[in-house]
């Protein structure tokens, strides 16, 4: 049996005609300043040396105050708590210790400031609102909802007038801050007028001094009503609504022979007639 031979044949192998695409080619940047880094760096040195400029120039020194809302505040404290000099460069002033030295006023409650270059100060107040007038021996003050007296009391217009001739406050001045329980009394009772208690007067005073306390009275040779000394806890401001209405009842139809009243509360009064000639 003959044995044969596989045979092997040859074929030839083809090359794909399928061009192959190659892709584009990337050209690495140099390690060195392009000419976009130069011109940013030469910006960000010539601002540099602009604020530099700036802070060190006389151009742009303090020369005026524009002061605005000070009703019961004086430029010359405005001034004293701003604590800048005059030719001080305001191109880098920071402003916020300012506001709160500013605030530290007795008639300041909130402050603003700008800076107007090239040498203006600019200062807006917020000052607080008086209520009522607190005489102290010869001394007007204005006192406010939080019982701050915060201001020298000029012509206060229509405000309600209390005249404290106790010794313990003798010495009551601008910045003081009064008594809750006595702020309350006297800002009920400052808070009246003649219709309130059905009298005749053209207007009532409040008063209070070491013997009697709270007083109200319809001016001279009127009658004056004694409310008393008000306390936190044992006889307190609560009591003034029915000493009022009290008094109503007690000078009606007797207001012009009354002298005194005394009210213990709400519901006990007494009073005593004027003498006749």
């Amino acid at each position: 049996m003959t044995s044969r031979r596989p045979i092997r044949s040859s074929v030839p192998t083809r090359r794909s005609s399928v061009p192959i695409r190659r892709g584009p080619t990337i050209r690495r940047s140099s390690a060195g300043f392009g000419r976009t880094r130069a011109v940013a760096l030469l910006a960000l040195v010539l601002s540099g040396l602009a604020i530099y400029g700036a802070g060190a120039s006389s151009a742009f020194g303090y020369r005026r105050l524009d002061l605005t809302g000070a009703t019961h505040t004086d430029e010359l404290s405005v001034r004293a708590e701003l604590g800048v000099s005059d030719g001080t460069n305001l191109f880098s002033l920071a402003t916020d210790g300012i506001v709160e030295r500013l605030r530290r006023l007795p008639a300041v409650t909130g402050a603003t400031i700008e800076v107007g270059l090239p040498d203006t100060i600019r200062i807006r107040l917020a000052e607080r609102r008086a209520i009522l007038v607190w005489t102290v021996g010869d001394r007007r003050l204005l006192v406010d909802a939080a019982r701050v007296a915060f201001a020298p009391a000029g012509d206060a217009g229509d405000l309600p007038v209390v005249d404290d001739r106790r010794s313990a406050t003798s010495r009551l001045g601008v910045g003081d801050v009064l008594d809750p329980v006595d702020s309350d009394a006297a800002t009920r009772l400052a808070a009246l007028r003649p219709a309130d208690v059905g009298s005749g007067a053209a207007a009532l005073h409040v008063s209070i001094d070491d013997e009697r306390g709270f007083a109200l009275d319809s001016g001279p040779g009127g009658w004056t009503a004694i409310f008393g000394f008000f306390t936190p806890n044992l006889r307190q401001t609560e009591l003034v609504p029915g000493q009022v209405r009290l008094l109503g009842s007690l000078l009606a139809g007797r207001e012009e022979k009354i002298a005194t009243v005394i009210l213990a509360d709400e519901k006990s009064g007494t009073f005593t007639l004027k003498t006749t000639p």
